[in-house]
């Protein structure tokens, strides 16, 4: 399984899991919710997602730091401020909450169950191995920014 580990962009990640909702929607209309149905609510949750996405990518820029997730070990800064005070990482936080627009806007409960697939995957594959080089690179200082600030919110 170490063999996923930092492989596989999340943005890639987000397209194959949005594609599977799609095909989910269609494969199994019985799952339809009607009584949630709001494209609004839809586009609100995917509009933040992406805004809590780019105060990340800003706050990695900003801090001259590499925002490309599969080589975390060439972080040359610990983004500690902004979106960073609240969650340690929003980008991720930004695709689930993508997703989840995603689905409320597919209006299926199977395609919206799919989106929190990307919560354990995300997790094991990418949060961790990159906690673990982050804890190697800075140390102390990273590891009480762990206890202060949670990984998702």
């Amino acid at each position: 399984m170490n063999a996923l580990e930092l492989t596989i962009p999340p943005p890639l990640v987000m397209l194959v899991l949005g594609l599977l909702m799609w095909l989910l929607t269609f494969t199994f209309p019985a799952f339809t919710m009607y009584s949630v149905s709001s494209v609004a609510g839809a586009v609100i949750i995917s509009v933040i997602g992406v805004s809590v996405g780019m105060a990340g990518i800003i706050a990695f820029r900003r801090a001259r730091t590499t925002s490309d997730p599969r080589k975390p070990a060439d972080a040359s800064a610990l983004v500690t401020s902004g979106i960073y005070r609240f969650t340690r990482n929003p980008m991720y936080l930004g695709v689930l909450l993508v997703l989840i627009g995603w689905g409320l806007f597919l209006n299926n409960l199977l395609a919206l169950i799919c989106a929190f697939i990307f919560i354990p995957y995300i997790s094991r594959f990418q949060i961790q191995p990159e906690e673990r080089l982050l804890e190697g690179k800075f140390g102390p200082i990273f590891i009480s920014y762990k206890a202060k600030v949670r990984r998702w919110i």
